[in-house]
C-alpha cells in the first residue's frame, strides 16, 4: 500500500440497478485512469493479466495477475491501469445476490468491513493460481452466457471469498465483532442512500438513525461494524468526492465549492482535501487538465 490520490470522481447510482449484479471485463494496452466509482453494490475484481492500481480514500494498492480487490457498498474507489496488456474482470453486486452465506462461521460481508489495507489478498502463488482459475471461469461464463451462468457467477464469487479467507489473519480478530451480515447492511442502507442522494448537505446522526429506525447509539455501533468506518468519516469522504467532482467538471471557485459541499470555508476544504487526496485542490485540477491534454493529443495522433 502507498498513499495515492483519487482519480476522477463519478457516482454510479444506477449500479447494480434493477439487476442483482453487473459484470465488466476490462482490457487495455496503454496506461489509463478511470473515474472514481461509488455504487450501491459491493465489488470484487480479479486481475487476469498485467497490473492494476485500485485507489481508495487516501491510499492505493497495486494488484498483479491472480490478485483480487474488494470494495464495499457505496465506497468511493477508482482504478488505474499500471501496465500494458491488462485484462481484468469486475463484478458489482447487490448484497442479496450472495445472501446470508457464511464463510466458516463468519458472514461473507466481514471481508469488506475492515479498512482496505486490512482486507484479504491473494498472498501466495498457490492462492493466485486458484484465483486465476476462478477469474477465467467467470470470464467464460459472462462472455458465453450458457444456461445458468448467473448461478455459476454467484458460486464462483463465494468460492473466491472462501479462498481469500483461508489464510486471512484478520479472521480470528473479527469473529467476536458480529453484526456484519446482509441483514445488518440492509438496516443501515437507508442511511447510505440518504448521504449519497444529498452530498451537498450535512446530515446528522439523529436523522440517519431515524431513517433506519434505530437509536443513534445502536446506529453508530452497527454502522462502524458493517462499513468499517464511522458515519462521520463516511460523510466526509462523500462530501470530499463531491467537491472533487465539482472541481473537475466546473469552473467554480474553491470557496464556492466548499460552501456547496458543506465545509466551513475554502481553507477547511483545502486541509481535508490534502489529507484525503494527497494533493491540494489546485494541484488536483491541474493534474487532470494535464492528463486530459495528453489523452487528447494521443487520440489526435491515432486519428491522423
Amino acid at each position: 500500500m502507498r498513499i495515492g490520490s483519487f482519480r476522477t470522481p463519478r457516482y454510479e447510482q444506477d449500479r447494480p440497478g434493477t439487476s442483482l449484479f453487473w459484470v465488466g471485463v476490462g482490457s487495455g494496452d496503454d496506461e489509463n485512469s478511470l473515474d472514481i466509482h461509488a455504487h450501491p453494490g459491493a465489488e470484487i475484481g480479479i486481475v487476469l493479466n498485467g497490473r492494476h492500481e485500485i485507489h481508495y480514500s487516501g491510499l492505493a494498492a497495486t494488484y498483479g495477475a491472480g490478485e483480487v480487490w474488494l470494495c464495499g457498498v457505496w465506497e468511493p474507489h477508482g482504478w488505474h491501469v499500471a501496465s500494458s496488456g491488462v485484462l481484468s474482470i469486475a463484478v458489482v453486486f447487490a448484497p442479496e445476490f450472495i445472501g446470508e452465506e457464511m464463510i466458516g462461521d463468519m458472514p461473507w460481508l466481514t471481508l469488506f468491513s475492515v479498512p482496505p489495507d486490512q482486507r484479504p489478498r491473494a498472498s501466495s502463488p498457490g492462492i493466485r493460481k486458484r484465483v486465476l482459475e476462478i477469474g477465467h471461469s467467470l470470464h467464460r461464463e459472462v462472455t458465453d452466457k450458457p444456461p445458468y451462468w448467473e448461478d455459476v457467477v454467484r458460486h464462483e464469487l463465494l468460492h473466491l471469498m472462501v479462498e481469500l479467507s483461508r489464510n486471512w489473519q484478520e479472521m480470528a480478530t473479527l469473529r467476536a465483532s458480529g453484526d456484519v451480515g446482509v441483514d445488518s447492511l440492509s438496516r443501515i442502507m437507508p442511511a447510505l442512500n440518504l448521504v449519497h442522494s444529498r452530498p451537498r448537505r450535512r446530515i446528522g446522526l439523529a436523522e440517519v438513525a431515524a431513517a433506519c429506525d434505530l437509536s443513534p447509539s445502536r446506529f453508530h455501533l452497527l454502522f462502524r461494524r458493517v462499513i468499517g468506518a464511522s458515519f462521520r468519516t463516511f460523510c466526509l469522504r462523500t462530501r470530499l468526492s463531491f467537491a472533487a467532482q465539482q472541481m473537475l467538471n466546473t469552473d467554480r471557485t474553491t470557496a464556492a465549492i466548499a460552501a456547496d459541499a458543506g465545509f466551513a470555508d475554502a481553507s477547511h476544504l483545502h486541509r481535508q482535501f490534502v489529507q484525503q487526496f494527497a494533493c491540494t485542490p489546485a494541484e488536483y485540477r491541474e493534474r487532470r487538465k494535464v492528463a486530459h491534454r495528453v489523452r487528447s493529443s494521443d487520440e489526435s495522433d491515432r486519428n491522423s
